[in-house]
């Protein structure tokens, strides 16, 4: 939580003329109305920073900002601060219930209690506020750097929740590409050229269009899964993105033709789950700025073969997850409380089809799955089951309103990946073993301590989230030392996506 302090605008001049035009000017724009559709499409571009904020007065006078979507505290305005933030929400308000289609929102008192206002950056660098329920708008740049800055640090503050790192956060990699680029596909031809064909076909290439129903039911949700919901949204949106940026620099900077021409249908579907992901985050107020993560995020560094194993889990454990959820919804349509849900099973089909890809290059060259790589392979599969047993469990409002147990669903999750990547990998893990099951356990608790300590601010927080962090490694490896299963490798690779 951050407080506002706005610094007293200097006094210009002495003359009282100077004086009465500068408030005149100021009492103008602050009462100029902007007709609702030039508004809307002004703050609702694509290439917009938006959020919508909720100002909701506290009874000890202060005023508590709120991001709508996830009811997030954004910052607290002490009472007797943030002047310029008062008077503006004042001004937009001032005229509720003085004509027939404005109504004041319910609770309405000195601020709106839940009425959102739209904040957004637009691509030109206007920095505007739009009150939706009457239709008027402010350019805030007319206010002066310092004022306009006040709404700028609450704009970015509240966007800053997808750039937030943390251990199971999505990450965006780079690689050696001069090694991709001697990736040699020969021992699969016949495969993967059937492949490339389907690629080329791009038989979803216009199944990701949303319908009028989308916006509708966001209003509908509880808060709490509203909250979850938006939390999956974000991770979903800079985990795909996360691939289309990868994808594409691979594209970019190899001269193999197979590699160039596979990297660049799959950084086509993957910008296109990803902005149909952002599009329903618009629906939540918040436009996430895929090109800002691109610079901002952290890069990890990944030789090419922890590429192909991190990668290929990736696609295909998120087929996995996907095609359960749908399933479930085929069973239990009264439980699908958003449409995107209707898209999961040819979006899955993408998933499906990007691991193939890897599982080709994976058979084409043995010696990745062979000797102390199979090391890497189990690490990895580890690592990825873990990630997502922990984050899981995170969500549990969302798995309910799925009509899922979290550990049960991660368990169907984990089959049918294990029988998926038996295709590829020499060996899967015994997901049944005592303690499997208990180490896992294990991790989402200290999972949850951490998340409770790093909330935390000192010292003595920072050296609890080391001994967390140590005592979380000793359960991992417990869990690494549990035998695998080994795995005879099918003569043919590919795979139907029959789940």
């Amino acid at each position: 939580m951050s407080s506002i302090h706005v610094r007293p605008a200097p006094l210009i001049g002495m003359a009282a003329l100077a004086l009465s035009s500068l408030l005149l000017a100021g009492w103008y724009r602050l009462t100029m109305p902007v007709s609702t559709p030039h508004a809307a499409l002004a703050v609702s571009q694509p290439s917009a920073k938006a959020v919508d904020l909720w100002f909701v007065d506290q009874p000890d006078g202060s005023v508590l900002v709120q991001r709508s979507s996830d009811a997030a505290v954004i910052a607290q305005i002490p009472m007797g601060e943030g002047g310029f933030v008062r008077a503006t929400l004042r001004s937009l308000i001032r005229e509720y219930g003085q004509g027939p289609s404005i109504r004041p929102p319910e609770g309405f008192g000195t601020l709106p209690a839940r009425h959102a206002f739209r904040l957004a950056l637009t691509e030109q660098g206007q920095l505007l506020l739009w009150d939706p329920l009457s239709g008027r708008m402010l350019d805030l740049k007319a206010y002066g750097p310092s004022n306009r800055q006040v709404f700028f640090d609450l704009l970015e503050e509240a966007l800053d929740k997808a750039r937030t790192e943390s251990l199971i956060s999505p990450r965006f990699y780079s690689t050696d590409y001069e090694a991709m680029d001697r990736i040699d596909v020969t021992p699969v031809r016949a495969e993967w050229d059937a492949m490339m064909q389907e690629f080329r076909d791009d038989p979803n290439g216009r199944h990701f269009q949303r319908d009028e129903d989308f916006r509708s039911r966001i209003s509908d949700l509880d808060p709490a899964l509203r909250a979850e919901f938006y939390d999956f949204l974000i991770s979903s949106a800079t985990s795909e993105f996360s691939g289309c940026v990868l994808y594409t620099e691979i594209k970019r900077r190899v001269n193999n033709p197979d590699i160039k021409e596979l990297m660049a249908c799959m950084a086509r579907d993957e910008s296109r789950h990803a902005g149909f992901i952002n599009a329903s985050l618009k629906d939540f107020g918040v436009n996430l700025d895929l090109g800002d993560l691109k610079r901002t995020k952290k890069y990890t560094y990944f030789k090419p073969k922890y590429i192909f194993y991190a990668t290929y889990l990736s696609e295909k454990i998120g087929y996995a997850r996907y095609i359960t959820i749908y399933r479930q919804l085929q069973r239990r349509p009264e439980l699908q409380f958003h449409p995107i849900y209707s898209w999961f099973e040819q979006w899955c089909n993408d998933e499906f089809r990007h691991g193939e890809a890897f599982a080709l290059i994976l058979r084409a060259n043995p010696h990745l799955l062979q000797g102390h790589n199979q090391l890497w392979i189990k690490f990895f599969l580890l690592a990825v089951y873990a990630t997502m047993y922990v984050r899981d469990h995170t969500r549990p409002v969302l798995h309910k309103a799925l009509g899922f147990d979290p550990t049960e669903y991660d368990y169907e999750v984990f089959r049918i990946t294990s029988e998926i990547t038996r295709q590829t990998f020499p060996l899967t893990l015994d997901i049944d073993h005592p303690r499997f099951r208990a180490g896992m356990e294990r991790l989402r608790e200290l999972g949850m301590a951490n998340e409770l300590a790093s909330k935390r601010p000192g010292m003595v927080s920072a050296l609890k989230r080391l001994w967390i962090g140590a005592k979380a490694s000793v359960v991992f490896a417990s869990l690494y030392l549990i035998p695998a299963k080994a795995n005879s490798l099918p003569e043919r690779v590919r795979l139907a996506p029959v789940w």
